[in-house]
């Protein structure tokens, strides 16, 4: 079996860490990959993007399936090339993947078929979308529309912070296309969960909900990321909630989509707030989540590569279910000073060889290269995923916190309350 991971960040690397243990004999290739993911798969020297060059090397190699990780390849595309020439693949259509490319679209498609979610407008216009705010008042949450990296979505306390967050997008180009339009919603109350579920269009199989931590400072203050950890298991994951997600949000979204001639064949993952009034979506991904990816997957029981190959084949997964270890998963992400906002790159990252040795702690690498004469540095905002294994979410959070200690490099930064508001229920205040 010849299996193809497009990506080079903490989520392809978990992806092809988890596909490597159910299938070891499988030979693996990877698109550019990460000094972390370079040992386990032979390299690809194609960009993610590069659509037409990776069906046509996929093609030549005959290889038996590919796995799209990170979202702008599936929003150009990806899958429809390779449909079309017969090579499966594991991911939506660009048509079906609007439901991240466009917030605009996953909202309309939402308010049409009843999906709970925040109230909203959308807007082109700054003219419009200020006189809008001005009369809707805070708190509000003001997105850009298109893929912003995870960074795209300020919650806004005050009015003006609302109106600056909408002028920076519409008439500043913060974002570029991406914030060309922008949807303002009301800021919602409750506690965030994030859940995967693998779709071949009609049916889902849910995989172990989990955590984000957004923000970029302890208690979840500062501005958005691209996620600064993650845990797994959530209380927060009862049956009954996860029969609500899968009943109403899950089975008519996917129903809506099929019905508007774009089925959705891949991993559709719902960022949800729990209310006092039931689930609401906050976000629909066409993906896996990094960095809940990395704290679900090394969970899982059940080999994830056959529900993968089903789907990319065109097959059914109907009754397939998901099992999951009784242990909990908590990851902290260790990134570069200044992140979300500008940083420096190139700096030499010590990671203690002992740490890879460790049966309760996995480093999965995301923004990392090597240099000729400094080894391995840093690449990205997001640097490395220090996930800690343990039989409770507090022994996984000393275990994560204890590698995230360990690994040096100048300018690191992490949050050290991952996993708080379970641990410290009386001190969780909502957010939204």
């Amino acid at each position: 079996m010849k299996i193809l991971i497009v990506g080079n960040g903490g989520r392809e690397h978990a992806l092809l860490w988890q596909l490597k243990r159910d299938a070891p004999s499988a030979r693996f290739y990877a698109t550019r990959p990460n000094p972390g993911m370079a040992p386990l798969a032979e390299a690809v020297d194609l960009a993610p993007t590069d659509v037409e060059g990776l069906a046509n090397w996929a093609e030549g190699q005959g290889i038996t399936l590919t796995v799209v990780g990170p979202e702008i390849p599936l929003a150009r595309g990806v899958a429809d090339v390779f449909r079309k020439r017969g090579l499966p693949l594991f991911g939506p259509s660009a048509s079906a993947a609007r439901i991240e490319s466009s917030k605009a679209f996953a909202k309309d498609l939402m308010k049409r078929v009843g999906v709970p979610t925040a109230a909203y407008r959308c807007f082109r216009r700054w003219s419009e979308a200020e006189a809008y705010i001005q009369e809707a008042g805070a708190p509000l949450v003001v997105k850009a529309s298109g893929l912003a990296a995870g960074k795209g979505a300020i919650v806004c306390s005050t009015t003006e912070e609302a109106l600056e967050a909408a002028r920076s997008m519409l008439d500043e180009g913060a974002f570029g296309e991406a914030g060309s339009e922008v949807v303002v919603e009301e800021f919602m109350q409750g506690e965030e969960l994030s859940i995967f579920g693998v779709t071949d269009g009609r049916h889902v199989t849910l995989l172990l909900p989990s955590q984000d931590h957004k923000r970029i400072g302890e208690g979840d203050t500062g501005p958005n990321t691209g996620g600064m950890g993650a845990y797994a298991p959530i209380p927060l994951a009862t049956p009954d909630r996860l029969d609500e997600a899968r009943e109403r949000i899950f089975l008519p979204v996917l129903d809506a989509l099929e019905r508007s001639a774009c089925p959705f064949r891949g991993l559709l993952y719902a960022g949800l707030m729990a209310t006092d009034e039931g689930l609401k979506v906050v976000e629909f991904n066409c993906r896996f989540g990094d960095p809940e990816a990395q704290v679900v997957l090394p969970l899982m029981d059940g080999p994830l590569l056959e529900l993968l190959v089903a789907v990319a084949r065109g097959g059914s997964i109907a009754g397939a279910e998901a099992s999951s270890s009784s242990g909990t998963a908590l990851n902290t992400v260790l990134a570069s000073e200044g992140y979300p906002g500008s940083y420096e790159k190139g700096r030499p990252i010590t990671i203690p060889p002992e740490l890879e040795e460790r049966s309760d702690l996995l480093v999965f690498h995301a923004g990392t290269r090597m240099d000729e004469s400094e080894g391995l540095v840093t690449a990205g905002g997001r640097v490395l995923s220090v996930v800690g294994l343990g039989p409770d979410l507090e022994r996984a959070r000393a275990t994560s916190l204890e590698g995230a200690e360990a690994i040096q490099f100048q300018g690191k930064t992490f949050r050290s309350d991952i996993g708080w508001r379970a641990l410290e229920p009386e001190s969780a205040g909502a957010d939204g």
